[in-house]
């Protein structure tokens, strides 16, 4: 019987099926931090049990730590309280924790992958909604709320429902200045915030298969902005060419039989999907959001759509951004840009940006971050100059954390003020209370900071970033 490559990873993984159809599945690899943690670590110690699997548990802090004076007592009192109980948990139960100062600490789903965790064939979770990044490895990775973070750690097993599985192909060539996020950017506004709900989505086709890594897992960080539960991508050379040599991967003969495994980890010819959609990658324009949530988004020369009976969600959320129906964002004045994230964080991120603005300097009403996914991303920019090219433009570049992508840590935007950011969200208030968030490529946040309005990268695109 022909399966898709979610089904096959499903199953093999399925310990048990309960009544009612739930199954119990195991889970090779549980990330966690300092925010949706606590709780379940309170709920072992208050039921007198430990971590069943310790050593296939990963911790960092990432959500609430400062971004700058890292090797400095962190001064804000919820942040510092968060980080030290996550350290104490982590001593208490026996986890390995990457904490601030720790050379392989940085963003949940940027550091799985650079260090050779991530795996094709993995079941992966954490207590962020954006764990779909590792999908882009061909995992079934997905988010969990706290109390299912105590029972994995408590069983290594979660009780699941399956999801139904859709496949979205994209085939074709990306015109210039067209880069993975507004692939995703591009797809969310077609299927509209809710239109993967119940879904895992595997990604296809010619123009997925030929995006390298990184820009892999943009694509699968923001499934869960459809609705989906997760997303992923099938395996092949670029993957194993990414993961191997890394500090975790496996090496020797540990590395021939993983590969010979992980080449079996495909959709099967004539394998039958839920619901499947089809694109162009000549059809998709950089991409901006002009809403207050990720669907709400147009090609950055389109403008803002406007239906003859729009909905009482539809006149808030322009509302609260200031925007009016059949307005162009052309040329829209921005206060802030904020390069970071776990959606475009990583060093093929921080090289797109620093092409583009080497030799120029920022708008002088701008505010710039440029934060790195990771410590070692950060070190990696230093040891390639990034940081210096960053500086002389204007831009603020910090320590690693997921900073101004949500109004958590110290990182905030300010009440009405505009930020074209290259996060996954543009809720009201996820960069601050008040905030109006623009989600954009790195490509066109670079350009927008530049040139102090948004703009359509594609008319100032120079040959080499063509």
């Amino acid at each position: 019987m022909q399966k898709t490559l979610f089904d096959k990873l499903w199953d093999q993984h399925v310990v048990d099926t309960v009544e009612g159809g739930t199954d119990v599945l195991y889970i090779d690899r549980h990330f966690i931090h300092e925010v949706t943690s606590p709780q379940a670590f309170a709920g072992l110690r208050k039921r007198g049990i430990g971590v069943a699997r310790p050593q296939q548990t990963v911790a960092t802090a990432d959500h609430n730590v400062p971004t700058i004076n890292q090797d400095q007592p962190i001064k804000e009192k919820l942040s510092r309280f968060q980080v030290d109980t996550l350290t104490q948990n982590c001593e208490e139960f026996g986890l390995e924790l990457y904490g601030l100062g720790h050379p392989y600490q940085g963003i949940v789903h940027v550091i799985g992958p650079e260090l050779g965790i991530t795996r094709p064939g993995m079941t992966i979770v954490c207590g962020d909604s954006h764990t779909s990044t590792h999908g882009a490895f061909g995992c079934i990775a997905f988010g969990i709320g706290t109390s299912q973070v105590e029972q994995v750690l408590a069983t290594q097993c979660l009780l699941q429902v399956r999801p139904k599985r859709m496949r979205i192909t994209v085939d074709g060539t990306l015109p210039p200045g067209v880069v993975s996020k507004d692939i995703i950017l591009y797809i969310i506004s077609q299927l509209s915030a809710s239109g993967g709900t119940g879904y895992f989505v595997e990604y296809a086709g010619s123009a997925i298969r030929n995006l390298s890594m990184e820009a892999r897992m943009t694509i699968c960080n923001m499934s869960i902005e459809m609705g989906a539960r997760g997303g992923l991508i099938a395996p092949d050379a670029t993957t194993f060419e990414y993961i191997k040599g890394r500090e975790f991967a496996p090496s020797g003969k540990n590395w021939d039989d993983a590969m010979a495994y992980w080449q079996t980890l495909y959709t099967d010819e004539g394998a039958t999907f839920d619901k499947e959609y089809v694109y162009r990658a000549e059809d998709i324009p950089p991409m901006v959001t002009y809403g207050t949530n990720p669907g709400m988004g147009i090609g950055v020369d389109q403008s803002i759509p406007a239906p003859a009976s729009p909905s009482a969600s539809f006149q808030k959320s322009l509302k609260y951004m200031g925007f009016e129906a059949g307005e162009s964002l052309e040329g829209k004045p921005i206060d802030y840009v904020f390069i970071g994230s776990c959606t475009n964080s990583r060093m093929e991120d921080l090289r797109l940006v620093a092409e583009y603005v080497k030799g120029r300097r920022k708008a002088d009403h701008v505010n710039v971050m440029v934060v790195p996914g990771s410590r070692q991303v950060r070190d990696q920019a230093k040891r390639e100059g990034l940081d210096v090219i960053f500086r002389e433009a204007g831009f603020d570049f910090r320590e690693a954390g997921c900073s101004a992508c949500l109004g958590m840590n110290e990182d905030k935007v300010p009440k009405g003020a505009y930020c074209v950011s290259t996060s996954n969200r543009n809720f009201e208030g996820r960069q601050g209370p008040g905030a109006r968030t623009i989600l954009a490529s790195p490509l066109t946040a670079a350009a927008t900071a530049i040139s102090g309005h948004i703009i359509d990268v594609r008319t100032v695109l120079t040959p080499e970033l063509v």
